[in-house]
């Protein structure tokens, strides 16, 4: 049989599979097509399964799957094509989750927009955190619950009809043709929503964009376990580890480096992190300031997930909406800041500013003083009377050990809250899971924030907690040691190649505490015509991050990435980091990170051949 066929060649894959495919975030950087990740990998493992190859050497030589864990990865991309295999369904009509919650969320979204009704049929319990009443009232969705004995007990209904079961196993599932989706949630692992006939396909991008923003798909370890339970394995999953015990630690350690008390909330990911903040404040405006207008003042470039996250959530919000905030090159964020927060103060609505400091890209850093000053100006409505005072939402992931948050910090006046990607420095490139703290003014905004970090069940899974606990202990000193790599490298560039601009923090900053270990580089061009210098510059980039690639493809990656224990990250952001960000934003320079273990001395040597052959 098929299914047997498929079955047998997942267990030589699971006894084969590579290393990286279970502790990286992400696998074989050297071989990433970004137009084609969400689909060359399962095509060339389809080729490997009809010829029966799962040798370690032939998988671990399988392209990039999607792109760190959010979208999916290698073991989520098999889980998926082994489920559709044994449900007679395409691969990408099966998505897995670590949410539970998150897929029904997904189809939720898809039928706001396109003004489709939505039944929620459920056997047992619904998933622990799901709020009906929140879901309804803060994200906009409609929607009618029903419980039933069996599936059968369903009758036809006029639009979608997504059916959730809470199942201990995986494999095969009753889709009946009442069914539009069935989501099968496990209690351990997470959820896999199974998109049933061809009429619900246009559905599929949509749901793995609500994985990609705003959660993560079924994390490695999880997907491993899974496909055990899949081939009737027993599960190895790792040694249950001492769950409170890590959450203790991994508290202590954040409130530590950010020199505050906070409560502090740990997320599947960074992006995941900032949804329950973007919910949270929603919530909690729509309690405060009930019939007001809500505004979300974000740099149209900065990091990609960040903008589209916040586009989207405004989309499905009549009352919420995104206001540009423009930061780098010739623009200054006080001045911006000043400017924007007097038009919103105007339309009496409530601002929240979500920034990254040092900016993306271009690693800027504003006058701090001046930023607390226009933050903390008193500002009239329109009407004379008193405006709401803003939340500054901040990004602190190229520099999570500035202590924004602590009780002497600049910004202590300012109702201020801290978040950062676990994916980068916090966890050295092991792990997504990201976390967030507030300082004294906004400590009372947590509880809210918390509540819709578990409606959308993206708190830290127990292995994530357990991977910051053992990496946050020596952040602050790979921030140090990976600073020092990069300022060693950008001084050398000065001096191989002077007439190229980089974008680095001064001296002065670094000894303020911004040691970022990014910067970016504006190489030199030529050309008659502004179209033709841009066109040569950029073809420049990829020549160099080509050569550092094909020369040192042990340490040089293509990745958005930074905070890695070892090696040396290039990007060009405008096709990564800014892949959602409108055009005219958008920045075609490198962007170069550097970790605290490299041999610097042969990228030195490489890049003196890249000027050579200029």
């Amino acid at each position: 049989m098929k299914e047997n066929k498929a079955l047998n060649f997942i267990e030589q894959v699971l006894e084969n599979i590579p290393t990286d495919w279970l502790k990286l975030t992400t696998h074989r950087l050297d071989i990433y097509n970004e137009k084609l990740a969400k689909t060359e990998f399962l095509q060339q493992f389809e080729a490997l399964y009809r010829s029966n190859h799962a040798e370690t050497s032939a998988l671990n030589g399988l392209p990039t799957a999607y792109d760190y864990i959010r979208l999916g990865h290698p073991l989520s991309s098999v889980l998926e094509w082994g489920i559709a295999n044994l449900n007679d369904l395409k691969p990408d009509h099966v998505i897995s989750f670590s949410s539970r919650t998150a897929p029904i969320l997904a189809v939720l979204r898809k039928n706001l927009f396109d003004g489709k009704s939505t039944r929620i049929v459920h056997t047992g319990e619904l998933p622990a955190h799901f709020d009906p009443e929140t879901v309804k009232r803060v994200y906009g969705y409609n929607f009618e619950l029903k419980q039933v004995e069996k599936a059968e007990d369903m009758a036809e209904f006029d639009g979608s009809t997504v059916f959730v079961s809470l199942q201990d196993q995986i494999g095969v599932y009753d889709l009946s043709p009442n069914i539009d989706f069935f989501v099968s949630v496990h209690p351990d692992l997470g959820s896999i929503i199974l998109v049933n006939g061809e009429e619900n396909g246009r559905y599929i991008s949509e749901i793995q964009h609500v994985r990609r923003r705003e959660t993560i798909a079924m994390t490695p370890a999880n997907c491993f376990a899974a496909l055990q339970q899949l081939v009737g394995q027993p599960s190895s999953a790792q040694k249950k580890s001492d769950v409170g015990a890590n959450k203790a630690s991994v508290i202590e350690s954040i409130q530590k480096i950010t020199a505050t008390k906070s409560k502090v909330l740990v997320a599947s990911s960074g992006l995941s992190t900032q949804y329950a903040i973007m919910m949270g404040l929603i919530d909690d405006a729509l309690e405060k300031h009930p019939g007001k207008a809500i505004r979300f003042i974000v740099p149209p470039n900065c990091y990609g997930g960040t903008n589209d996250q916040a586009r989207r959530v405004a989309a499905c919000l009549d009352h919420v909406e995104i206001m540009d905030l423009l930061v780098d090159g010739d623009n200054n964020m006080v001045q911006s800041i000043d400017t924007v927060l007097d038009k919103v103060a105007s339309e009496n609505a409530v601002p929240y500013i979500i920034a990254e400091i040092p900016t993306n890209p271009r690693v800027e850093v504003p006058d701090l003083e001046k930023l607390r000053d226009v933050l903390g100006k008193d500002r009239k409505t329109a009407s004379g009377d008193v405006a709401i005072d803003p939340v500054f939402i901040l990004d602190q992931t190229f520099c999570p050990n500035v202590q924004f948050l602590s009780k002497d910090s600049i910004l202590s006046s300012i109702r201020t809250i801290s978040y950062a990607s676990g994916s980068k420095f916090p966890s050295g490139g092991k792990s997504t899971a990201g976390y967030c703290a507030a300082n004294e003014r906004a400590q009372n905004l947590m509880p809210v924030i918390e509540k819709h970090l578990q409606l959308c069940d993206n708190e830290a899974t127990d292995l994530q907690m357990e991977i910051l606990a053992e990496q946050l202990p020596s952040m602050n000193q790979r921030i140090a040691d990976a600073y020092k790599n990069t300022r060693e490298f950008v001084n050398f560039i000065k001096e191989v190649l002077p007439e190229a601009k980089i974008n680095f923090v001064s001296e002065e900053l670094a000894q303020q505490g911004f040691t970022p270990s990014v910067f970016s580089l504006d190489l030199p061009t030529k050309g008659d015509t502004p179209e033709e210098r841009e066109s040569y510059k950029r073809a420049l980039n990829d020549k160099l991050i080509s050569l550092m690639i094909h020369e040192i493809p042990d340490e040089s990656k293509y990745c958005v990435s930074y905070g890695q224990l070892k090696g040396c990250y290039w990007t060009i952001p405008a096709t990564s980091t800014q892949g959602t960000t409108k055009e005219a934003d958008k920045d075609y320079i490198a962007r170069v990170a550097l970790s605290p273990d490299l041999d610097l001395e042969r990228h030195k040597k490489v890049f003196t051949e890249f000027v050579a052959q200029m």
